[in-house]
Protein backbone atom coordinates (compact mmCIF):
# COMPACT_ATOMS: atom_id res chain seq x y z
CA UNK A 1 0.00 0.00 0.00
CA UNK A 2 1.50 3.39 -1.03
CA UNK A 3 5.07 4.20 -2.74
CA UNK A 4 7.31 2.05 0.09
CA UNK A 5 10.88 2.48 0.28
CA UNK A 6 12.99 -0.38 0.28
CA UNK A 7 16.54 0.57 0.40
CA UNK A 8 18.92 3.69 0.24
CA UNK A 9 22.26 3.92 -0.31
CA UNK A 10 24.63 7.14 -1.05
CA UNK A 11 23.39 8.08 -4.63
CA UNK A 12 20.93 5.46 -5.07
CA UNK A 13 17.00 4.87 -3.73
CA UNK A 14 14.99 1.71 -4.15
CA UNK A 15 11.18 2.28 -4.05
CA UNK A 16 8.66 -0.63 -4.81
CA UNK A 17 11.10 -2.29 -6.57
CA UNK A 18 12.56 0.35 -8.55
CA UNK A 19 16.02 2.36 -8.22
CA UNK A 20 16.59 5.43 -8.44
CA UNK A 21 19.90 7.42 -9.22
CA UNK A 22 18.91 10.89 -8.86
CA UNK A 23 16.86 12.68 -5.87
CA UNK A 24 13.06 12.11 -5.80
CA UNK A 25 9.93 13.50 -4.63
CA UNK A 26 6.77 11.33 -3.62
CA UNK A 27 3.49 13.17 -4.71
CA UNK A 28 0.05 11.49 -4.25
CA UNK A 29 1.34 8.08 -4.35
CA UNK A 30 3.76 8.48 -7.29
CA UNK A 31 7.35 9.11 -7.79
CA UNK A 32 8.77 12.11 -9.52
CA UNK A 33 12.33 11.19 -10.15
CA UNK A 34 15.25 13.63 -11.25
CA UNK A 35 13.58 16.54 -8.76
CA UNK A 36 15.68 18.90 -9.23
CA UNK A 37 15.93 22.25 -7.14
CA UNK A 38 16.28 25.91 -8.03
CA UNK A 39 19.01 26.06 -5.69
CA UNK A 40 20.68 23.02 -5.47
CA UNK A 41 20.46 22.20 -1.84
CA UNK A 42 17.67 24.80 -0.58
CA UNK A 43 14.04 23.76 -1.18
CA UNK A 44 11.97 26.68 -1.75
CA UNK A 45 7.84 26.42 -1.98
CA UNK A 46 8.54 26.49 -5.92
CA UNK A 47 10.08 23.33 -6.09
CA UNK A 48 7.39 21.62 -3.77
CA UNK A 49 3.99 23.10 -5.79
CA UNK A 50 2.74 19.54 -6.40
CA UNK A 51 3.22 18.96 -3.55
CA UNK A 52 1.73 21.34 -1.50
CA UNK A 53 -0.82 21.46 -3.94
CA UNK A 54 -2.14 18.43 -2.53
CA UNK A 55 -3.01 19.83 0.76
CA UNK A 56 -0.88 17.55 2.96
CA UNK A 57 -0.47 17.38 6.72
CA UNK A 58 2.85 15.73 7.15
CA UNK A 59 5.86 16.98 4.82
CA UNK A 60 9.10 14.72 4.94
CA UNK A 61 12.08 15.99 3.85
CA UNK A 62 15.65 13.37 3.33
CA UNK A 63 18.75 15.94 3.86
CA UNK A 64 20.66 13.76 2.20
CA UNK A 65 23.57 11.28 3.80
CA UNK A 66 25.74 14.37 5.94
CA UNK A 67 22.37 16.38 5.90
CA UNK A 68 23.32 19.67 3.31
CA UNK A 69 20.20 19.94 1.79
CA UNK A 70 17.44 22.40 4.47
CA UNK A 71 14.39 23.63 3.39
CA UNK A 72 14.12 27.50 2.50
CA UNK A 73 12.71 29.73 5.34
CA UNK A 74 10.02 31.00 2.87
CA UNK A 75 8.86 27.47 3.07
CA UNK A 76 9.26 26.45 6.90
CA UNK A 77 6.73 29.69 7.11
CA UNK A 78 4.32 28.75 4.63
CA UNK A 79 4.44 25.08 6.19
CA UNK A 80 3.57 26.49 9.57
CA UNK A 81 0.79 28.95 8.67
CA UNK A 82 -0.92 26.14 6.78
CA UNK A 83 -0.56 23.45 9.97
CA UNK A 84 1.82 21.44 7.85
CA UNK A 85 4.04 19.24 10.29
CA UNK A 86 7.53 19.57 8.89
CA UNK A 87 10.09 16.25 9.43
CA UNK A 88 13.38 17.04 8.20
CA UNK A 89 15.72 14.57 8.78
CA UNK A 90 19.04 13.03 7.24
CA UNK A 91 17.47 11.11 4.39
CA UNK A 92 18.25 7.40 6.27
CA UNK A 93 16.37 8.57 9.31
CA UNK A 94 13.67 10.60 6.95
CA UNK A 95 13.24 7.16 5.49
CA UNK A 96 12.27 5.41 8.53
CA UNK A 97 10.46 7.71 9.54
CA UNK A 98 7.98 8.01 6.33
CA UNK A 99 7.78 4.08 6.35
CA UNK A 100 6.46 4.46 9.42
CA UNK A 101 3.81 7.01 8.68
CA UNK A 102 2.98 5.38 5.51
CA UNK A 103 1.72 2.50 7.68
CA UNK A 104 -0.30 5.03 9.97
CA UNK A 105 -1.67 7.11 6.76
CA UNK A 106 -2.66 6.74 3.56
CA UNK A 107 -0.33 9.14 1.61
CA UNK A 108 2.94 10.82 2.61
CA UNK A 109 4.46 13.15 0.65
CA UNK A 110 8.17 13.48 0.61
CA UNK A 111 11.18 15.06 -1.07
CA UNK A 112 14.35 12.81 -0.96
CA UNK A 113 18.32 13.85 -1.54
CA UNK A 114 19.96 10.64 -1.91
CA UNK A 115 23.71 12.32 -2.16
CA UNK A 116 24.93 15.09 -0.04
Amino acid sequence: NGVMIEKYFFGKIVVNGVTYTNDIKIVQGRVVSDWWRKKGHSVGIEDIQDILESKPSVLVIGKGQPGMMRSSRSLRIFLKKNEIELIEEKTSQAITIYNSLLQQEKEVPAGFHVSC
